[in-house]
């Protein structure tokens, strides 16, 4: 049987605002969505230190900065323009089809 994706009201591509937490107030597009665990990879976000070994005799070990998840429900739909985070509705269009409506401005989500 397959599973069932749990819903989340971000998608990629969107940009967020970060609405609690350390990095609260900081503002990012998103790069990845992890369905199961409903949580969102936020560009330049919550970094953190990975050291990785070597894996070969001639190679050197590295230390790279990769962005790590945080809870859909910390994140908000955030307005580029107005620079404004708010709530969305959905609204249908003439051509019966759905759009994200930002509540504060009236913004169309795309």
């Amino acid at each position: 049987m397959k599973e069932k994706k749990n819903k989340i009201h971000v998608k990629q591509g969107d940009y967020v605002q970060i609405i609690s937490g350390k990095h609260r107030g900081k503002t990012g597009k998103i790069i990845q969505i992890i369905y199961k665990k409903q949580q969102v990879i936020v560009e330049n976000i919550n970094l953190k230190t990975k050291h990785i070994q070597p894996k070969q005799d001639k190679e050197t070990g590295k230390i790279i900065q990769i962005e790590a998840p945080i809870h859909s429900s910390n994140v908000m739909l955030y307005s580029v323009d107005q620079k404004i985070a708010s709530r969305f509705r959905y609204k249908k269009d003439n051509k019966n089809k759905k759009q994200k409506i930002l509540i504060k401005n009236g913004e169309i989500i795309k």
